[in-house]
């Protein structure tokens, strides 16, 4: 894992991070700037930069990944209602963090179309 990047800190246990949950293989905490009542981050704990950077090692991580968004859903009350996930990939879509991480976003209305 690179020692320079955030959310790899905040993997390794290194920054403190709001965690509501944690596995072998990722880990999910509360955004910082929350764009809704409920937004929390899912990680992986291996660095990828984004989906990019994954191949056909990674499928099984991704799909766990996508499986914890639900988990979290649960735990944050929003699964019966709806909610969405979000992943950025490169600058030009909002990407600030340079590590792949999915955003569980719920607790409103969502809007269409989003940006």
């Amino acid at each position: 894992m690179p020692t320079d990047c955030i959310f790899c800190k905040i993997a390794r246990r290194e920054l403190d991070a709001a965690v509501i949950y944690e596995d072998d293989q990722c880990v999910a905490f509360e955004d910082l700037n929350p764009q809704a009542p409920v937004h929390v981050l899912v990680i992986p704990k291996k660095h990828l930069a984004d989906f990019g950077e994954a191949d056909v090692a990674d499928a099984q991580l991704l799909g766990h990944l996508c499986q914890v968004c639900e988990k979290v859903a649960e735990l944050k009350g929003i699964a019966a209602d709806g909610y969405r996930v979000v992943v950025n990939k490169g600058a030009l879509s909002g990407q600030s963090v340079f590590h792949l991480h999915l955003h569980v976003l719920g607790g409103r209305p969502m809007d269409w179309p989003p940006g």
